[in-house]
């Protein structure tokens, strides 16, 4: 910390001691807020009292801040001058280390300081006296932290009683930090004021030149007008001439005017056309999957459904070898929103990553391709899919030789069928056999 002292009246300072700290880490110094913590600061709410703290009672890594960002130099040479009974001849950084000095302890320096930061900042004591705990006073701290009346608030929440140590480092660290933004937006600002007097400089140039131009078209403007008097019947013929082509391009926009109307019009039928092709294709696939679900409802169940013999254990997935699906992805197309998860958990148990497509209900179709791309196997539930999601997935696993499995009717004992039934061997790119589902579609 800074330790001179203030001189006789009308003396100059010594040389000023180096501050004194933590060891400097990579060229910074350690912030003065990280020191320790006096212990009266670390009381509870009803034991720290209700008298705010005066300056020369803050802890002296405080007094720096305080001093440095609540009070313009001008302000505090002014202040200090007044209790020495002169003026300070010292340097502005001699003047702020003087001060801080001067503050550790009750004098007369540091009561014309206190007296001069509860003048300024009347405001913001009034606001943080209401406040009756050192968290509301640590909200209210934060809030202004982001605002213009930082100073303020510095002064009033270190002086407020309800400010322990916790919040007192915090106050220190932001306001450590809030001093280098500043610093880096004062250069950022007199970068853009060069980059503004460069620019300004410029344009004065261009400006020099426009003048002169304009000059020069002053000039030819004032022989054209001469050139024109002398040349009345000409000027008349291309008088007429002009109107004649205002008429001819006013004719012209109100045509075009006239057929706005029409235009807009044309473009709100052709989209309620799109619109309504949009919705029969919904309504074709809806009533194809309608009469689908019809036919099946009017078949009854197939006797190899019948046949099964074990549907309880088949449900639990115990029957059958397990299908080696480490590192593979398994592309599950179609199937219910409620049964999607249950897919998941049984294609992830088996190590393997689930992929999902819903065959066109509310995913488009044409991503489908890129989802069959990734996959390494593809499970089909034929009976909620569309058409064209069918015979994509179809010719996607012939073409590029993929394992595909077709199960008509989506449940968790069909999807372990299905598994069970990739145990054994089958060729790729074509449905595998599943007879006790009887969802083979070819």
């Amino acid at each position: 910390m800074c330790e001179p002292t203030f001189a006789p009246r009308g003396a100059t300072l010594p040389p000023l001691p180096q501050p004194q700290g933590p060891e400097p880490r990579d060229g910074h110094e350690a912030p003065a807020s990280l020191a320790a913590v006096p212990p009266e600061l670390t009381l509870p709410n009803h034991l720290l009292g209700s008298r705010r703290r005066r300056l020369w009672e803050l802890p002296s890594q405080a007094l720096c801040p305080v001093i440095g960002a609540c009070l313009p130099l001008a302000v505090l040479r002014k202040r200090v001058g007044k209790a020495l009974g002169g003026e300070a001849l010292v340097e502005d950084y001699e003047l702020h280390c003087g001060a801080i000095h001067e503050c550790r302890q009750r004098g007369r320096i540091a009561e014309l300081l206190h007296r001069e930061l509860d003048q300024r900042y009347a405001l913001a004591v009034r606001q943080a006296s209401r406040l009756k705990t050192t968290l509301q006073l640590r909200d209210w701290w934060r809030e202004a932290a982001v605002g213009a009346e930082v100073a303020g608030a510095l002064w009033a929440t270190l002086s407020h009683p309800r400010c322990d140590g916790l919040l007192q480092d915090e106050v220190l660290q932001d306001i450590h930090m809030i001093q280098h933004q500043v610093g880096s937006s004062h250069r950022a600002d007199l970068q853009r004021i060069q980059a503004l007097a460069h620019e300004n400089g410029v344009l004065a140039s261009e400006l020099g030149r426009a003048q002169q131009r304009s000059t020069q078209l002053i000039a030819e403007r004032d022989r054209r007008i001469e050139e024109l008097l002398a040349q009345q019947v000409r000027h008349r013929a291309e008088l007429v001439l002009r109107d004649s082509r205002l008429d001819a391009l006013q004719n012209e926009l109100d045509t075009l005017n006239a057929t706005q109307p029409a235009l807009r019009q044309a473009l709100i039928r052709e989209r309620q056309l799109l619109e309504g092709q949009a919705r029969i294709h919904q309504l074709e696939q809806a009533l194809q999957r309608l009469r689908r679900e019809l036919r099946q409802a009017q078949q009854g169940p197939t006797p190899s459904r019948a046949a099964d013999p074990a549907p309880a254990a088949q449900e639990s997935g115990l029957p059958g070898p397990p299908v080696q699906l480490e590192d593979q992805s398994v592309l599950c197309v179609g199937g219910r929103a409620a049964t999607v998860p249950v897919y998941r958990q049984l294609i992830e148990a088996r190590g393997a990553r689930f992929l999902h497509h819903d065959g066109g209900e509310e995913h488009a179709v044409t991503q489908l391709d890129a989802t069959l791309a990734a996959a390494d196997l593809v499970i089909c539930q034929t009976a909620c899919i569309s058409h064209d999601a069918y015979w994509r997935v179809k010719e996607h696993c012939k073409r590029h030789g993929k394992r595909c499995v077709f199960v008509d009717q989506p449940s968790r004992s069909g999807l372990v069928r299905a598994l069970s039934q990739l145990a054994g061997p089958a060729e790729p790119g074509t449905p595998a056999p599943i007879p006790s589902l009887g969802a083979s579609q070819s």
